[in-house]
């Protein structure tokens, strides 16, 4: 006899009116940061862009130091706007300033490439300046609240490792489509940059960018109640005490010192490599390749990260991973060291060490990328388990000020030491014979293999600091974690009783002063009718007095009144005249267009609808 089959039951769709957690999410928080990279890929060809192109040379260095200052106000102060605003939003507050930054983002990242080689150094000095200090503002009122959105999107461990998973995924792909694709675009033939090219890029992308943001905020969830009372008696926001409760903050701070050793690594070397394969290997075209497969262990990774999370502990990977990447930054030594044997115009030898090397620092970068933003939210919800407020736009913005930090002073420390080494301005001169631009082909092999020993030195560098950071500071292990988050859930469980039972005294308050404020009513009633009853009579005589004198007033003024009227009527009559048949063509002109507006927006309407 046959087993009948249990047929299986779908978990439904929503719950409480709310859309259960899905690979939707994990695809609309991978589209947040991959909108974030559309912008935000161009920055390490900013410093390409700057001294080979614009001729700053070492001021660019100095120059990238000062517009960080703008990033320490920048960041922290628009994440503490965020914390502070208490405004009542159609879907999300934190959605609605990504929203607004998505829209500057469009031009913001081609305002930091603005090609003027002729124009006079101070002019050069203010064009970067003024172009870094928009695009920045755009981009931290759309990446500060993307990053806090993830600690709202669920609360659940596996949940939040899935979003980090496919954020990186995002970041990975906004990062890659670039990598590869711009070299073949923006180099000339000679291995020299093309500032044009790089500027009309930035814009193309400034504008993919803008429709990966609007499809992320279409299809996000958010499940955490966040929900905030209007007026309500609460403490005023310190933005001092949210940045010393940071510093208290071991998770965070341990993250975002590994984070900023990432992206020395990620940011710092990678000028110092575009430079390598200008000088070294004599073929910029192909780095983006290069660093294309040097990004296979993280798509392989990636799948598994949920189930190696929950297996094992975020902290616990990371630390692994962090090691993994210390061996590849060593593999990068051979070929500097003399340990493989390398000269000019023969280094194909070293080029396949130096794609082993990557793929091994890939692969440890992979392990702590993909749970990295994750951390971040266990950091947030670390800061409301110890101080009772989770403060995410401050700490949030606090850790993204430092990473841009390393990402901004990385190239600039990068360069810094690349003058030194040979650097130096050497093109074609100007008419004048001054030398205003780089091309680093032109270098010589000795120059070459010193900066291909400073790549080597950076990644080293990054992988130490992300040690140090994930193992000796971030202390939130998996049995931690766990306890936390039973004790966070133990008080907002407590805490929904209790507003329950708050409301239920406010009821009854409201109940007994009912009948005392009816009965004031009703005594007070028969004192206002008396008092009515005694002011009629005088009203109603001081009207009949005063009718008389109103009507004789009409009658006087009433000829003058149709003698203006007749006197205007014909001009009025004229005028109608004359705009009757531009009325009527302009109407007949905007009806095609009003109809097909309709047509387009029927769909759109019956759609939600539907759903």
């Amino acid at each position: 006899m046959k087993k009948e089959k249990t047929p299986k039951v779908k978990a439904p769709k929503y719950v409480d009116g709310v859309r259960r957690f899905s690979i939707r999410d994990c695809f609309a928080y991978a589209a947040g940061d991959l909108g974030c990279n559309m912008s935000f890929a161009l920055k390490g060809t900013m410093a390409l862009f700057w001294t080979q192109v614009m001729g700053l040379s070492a001021l660019y260095s100095l120059l990238l130091v000062v517009v960080q200052v703008w990033d320490a106000i920048n960041d922290p102060l628009i994440g503490s706007i965020i914390d502070a605003d208490r405004r009542k939003y159609k879907r999300n507050k934190f959605l609605q300033y990504i929203s607004f930054g998505s829209i500057g983002l469009i031009v913001g990242g081609a305002c930091c490439f603005l090609p003027f080689p002729s124009a006079p150094m101070w002019a050069k000095v203010i064009i970067f300046i003024a172009g870094y200090v928009i695009w920045d503002a755009f981009y931290t009122i759309a990446n500060v609240p993307y990053g806090s959105l993830l600690s709202l999107i669920s609360k659940e461990p596996a949940d939040r490792a899935s979003l980090s998973a496919w954020r990186s995924v995002g970041s990975m792909i906004g990062n890659m489509v670039p990598m590869v694709i711009l070299p073949f675009l923006i180099y000339n033939e000679d291995g020299s940059l093309n500032g044009n090219m790089v500027f009309v890029a930035a814009l193309v992308m400034g504008l993919i960018g803008f429709i990966c943001f609007r499809f992320m905020i279409k299809n996000t969830e958010v499940r955490v109640d966040t929900e905030v009372t209007l007026n309500e008696d609460r403490p005023k926001f310190n933005v001092f005490k949210a940045m010393g409760n940071f510093m208290q903050n071991r998770p965070a701070v341990g993250a975002t010192l590994a984070a900023m050793g990432m992206f020395i690594g990620m940011q710092g070397a990678a000028t110092a490599v575009a430079v390598t394969f200008q000088s070294y290997f004599k073929n910029p075209q192909i780095s983006g390749i290069v660093s294309m497969f040097a990004m296979i262990p993280i798509l392989l990774f990636t799948p598994l990260a949920r189930w190696m999370v929950t297996k094992f502990g975020k902290k616990e990977l990371s630390v692994v991973g962090s090691i993994l990447y210390i061996i590849g930054a060593g593999i990068l030594f051979l070929a500097p060291l003399g340990i493989i044997p390398v000269s000019e115009g023969n280094t194909n030898l070293d080029l396949l060490i130096y794609v082993i090397g990557q793929l091994v620092c890939s692969l440890g970068l992979g392990i702590y990328s993909t749970v990295s933003w994750a951390m971040m939210g266990d950091a947030i919800d670390y800061n409301e388990w110890k101080t009772g407020n989770r403060e995410e736009g401050t700490v949030y913005s606090l850790h993204s000020f430092f990473r841009k930090l390393a990402q901004g002073v990385g190239p600039a420390v990068a360069i810094a030491i690349m003058v030194p080494l040979g650097y130096v301005n050497n093109a074609d001169p100007d008419p004048s014979g001054a030398f205003t631009s780089i091309n680093p082909a032109l270098f010589s092999w000795d120059v070459a293999v010193k900066i291909r020993m400073l790549v080597a030195i950076l990644y080293l560098v990054a992988g130490i600091m992300q040690l140090i950071g994930l193992g000796l500071v971030y202390d939130l292990d998996k049995k931690t974690l766990k306890k936390m988050n039973d004790e966070l859930e133990a008080r907002r469980a407590a805490a929904a009783p209790a507003a329950a039972e708050e409301a239920v005294v406010v009821e009854e308050a409201v109940a007994e002063e009912a009948p005392a404020a009816e009965e004031a009513v009703a005594e007070e009633a028969p004192a206002a009718e008396e008092a009515v009853a005694e002011e009629a009579p005088a009203a109603e005589e001081a009207v009949a007095e005063e009718a008389p004198a109103a009507e004789e007033a009409v009658a006087e003024e009433a000829p003058a009144a149709e003698e203006a009227v007749a006197e205007e009527a014909p001009a009025a009559e004229e005028a109608v005249a004359e705009e009757a048949p531009a009325a009527e063509e302009a109407v007949a002109e905007e009806a095609p267009a009003a109809e097909e507006a309709v047509a387009e927006e029927a769909p759109a309407a019956e759609e939600p609808a539907a759903e």
